[in-house]
């Protein structure tokens, strides 16, 4: 009876251990003003609180920062970095993104294949974490709906568990990566903390976040999908409160064609 005892007690202290743990990450600062720097790192403008930016560079100093890993396709350059076997594959080829075919899909169809493609991706994540990052986002969760079936939202969300856990694990808050249809059972099932989406007021989206992540969502909006002006939409209460206008190509501020707004 004390070895039950003490079982029991010893399952609750853990619990109470992966609650403090949990309650111990940070999370997004609700409000603040964003970057988004995908293309490049730069000074950030005053008043921002929030910049994204990929895992090849560094965060900013002194703003909570977020790195981005691409989770579910391979990064444009990196396709021979990928084993053949991890990669989705049809007619014996590589299936890429329509939209951006320089990234393949990653195969993320079985148990075996999902834990091979997290022991890659969690050395990023990790370094991530090293490196003075806040949080990770990855992106592309939504690549099964690229895939004509042969991926499925459970294979996604399978590999999104193992790889928020790593991201928790290593002391970052995990951000879901729009999949705006999926965003319950992303927070619910995967265990993610907060949102980056893309063009959620262009779409009209927003509340499919903001219902399940409350004011830790950061949205960007894009120069050439504005269906209204950016003052609308930062008008509009369905909006998030930390949302930023860019240019599609996310540009430095010294290329032509940088574009940096925010609502205030």
């Amino acid at each position: 009876m004390l070895a039950v005892l003490a079982a029991s007690l010893l399952a609750l202290t853990g619990c109470a251990s992966d609650a403090a743990s949990s309650a111990a990450l940070a999370l997004p600062p609700a409000g603040a003003t964003p970057d988004y720097q995908l293309g490049g790192a730069y000074d950030p403008a005053d008043g921002v609180g929030i910049v994204g930016r990929d895992r090849s560079d560094p965060p900013a100093e002194g703003i909570y920062s977020i790195c981005y890993v691409n989770g579910f396709q391979t990064q444009p350059a990196e396709l021979d970095g990928w084993d053949a076997e991890l990669l989705l594959q049809r007619d014996g080829e590589p299936v890429f993104d329509p939209d951006w075919p320089d990234e393949a899909l990653l195969d993320t169809s079985t148990a075996e294949k999902r834990e091979r493609i997290a022991a890659e991706v969690g050395p990023w994540i990790e370094g991530c974490a090293d490196a003075g990052f806040d949080a990770v986002e990855f992106d592309n969760l939504d690549s099964y709906t690229r895939s004509d079936g042969a991926l499925t939202l459970d294979d996604n969300l399978a590999l999104a568990t193992l790889l928020v856990d790593i991201a928790h694990d290593s002391g970052l808050a995990a951000g879901q990566k729009n999949a705006a249809e999926d965003a319950a059972q992303l927070r619910d099932r995967a265990g993610f903390d907060f949102a980056v989406v893309e063009e959620c007021a262009a779409y009209e989206e927003c509340g499919s976040f903001t219902d399940v992540y409350g004011d830790h969502v950061i949205d960007i909006e894009y120069t050439d999908e504005l269906p209204r002006s950016f003052d609308e939409m930062c008008a509009d209460s369905e909006s998030p409160t930390s949302m930023v206008l860019r240019d599609r190509d996310l540009l430095t501020p010294d290329d032509e064609g940088h574009v940096f707004e925010t609502c205030r």
